[in-house]
């Protein structure tokens, strides 16, 4: 039997719009490269990933600008209006090729902290599950819940809740059905985990680092680029 594949699908269609900026925060300078180029050398490093799916605007004028030196094969699709249409075209992009045994394996283009260490972890603890798991960390805040005025309505009980990151992992066939059967649900599918817990299937949570963050606001670049510059220190 041939060994599993894994492909990595980057949604990265978006605008941004809380960066405020002309330009979309996936292609901001961080360090010396694009946010994207940085997120793309990270799985770049991972071994089993055998090639990248990058789904990008139609109207994208930065993609073929970069210059990327990436050791994987990269393809390109045009995205959809929400990242979970932009994720379904790269699935269907990518699908015809994959067996029953293959994955796929989705991360934020807007996550260029992740360490190629948490993603051979994801890699290695979902191998088994019956339709993969994502990257994820206990929730250590105080939670609050908020009425319609902003006013705290309760505290939450936080032992049982966990903050949502990427890559997320699952099964190639599990993660296409579970996308087709909720076109008429995207506002409800805002990860690739809920598309999977709307078929009825239990994704694995498998605890990740802290600096895996999703540069979101303007003040999230100098963070970003302070968590990377630790990162090439220690030469993840």
């Amino acid at each position: 039997m041939l060994p599993s594949r894994i492909w990595a699908l980057v949604p990265a269609a978006g605008i941004g719009r809380r960066m405020g900026g002309e330009v979309p925060k996936q292609y901001l300078p961080l360090l010396d490269k694009t946010v994207i180029e940085h997120t793309l050398a990270k799985l770049a490093e991972v071994p089993e990933i055998e090639g990248i799916v990058v789904a990008i605007s139609e109207e994208d004028g930065w993609w073929p600008t970069l210059d990327l030196a990436i050791s994987k094969p990269i393809r390109t699709v045009v995205g959809g209006r929400e990242r979970v249409h932009s994720v379904f075209n790269a699935v269907q992009a990518v699908m015809p090729e994959l067996g029953d045994d293959d994955w796929l394996l989705v991360h934020d283009a807007a996550r260029p902290c992740v360490r190629p260490a948490d993603i051979n972890h994801l890699i290695r603890e979902t191998r088994h599950h019956a339709c993969g798991g994502i990257l994820a960390i206990p929730a250590y805040d105080t939670m609050k819940q908020a009425s319609e005025r902003q006013e705290i309505v309760k505290t939450v009980d936080r032992s049982q809740l966990w903050r949502a990151l990427t890559p997320q992992i699952f099964r190639a066939r599990s993660l296409y059905d579970a996308l087709l059967a909720g076109q008429g649900y995207t506002e409800q599918i805002t990860d690739e985990a809920s598309a999977l817990e709307l078929v009825g299937d239990h994704p694995m949570l498998v605890e990740g680092r802290g600096d895996n963050l999703k540069i979101t606001r303007p003040e999230d670049l100098a963070i970003a680029a302070f968590y990377l510059q630790q990162e090439y220190k220690d030469g993840y």
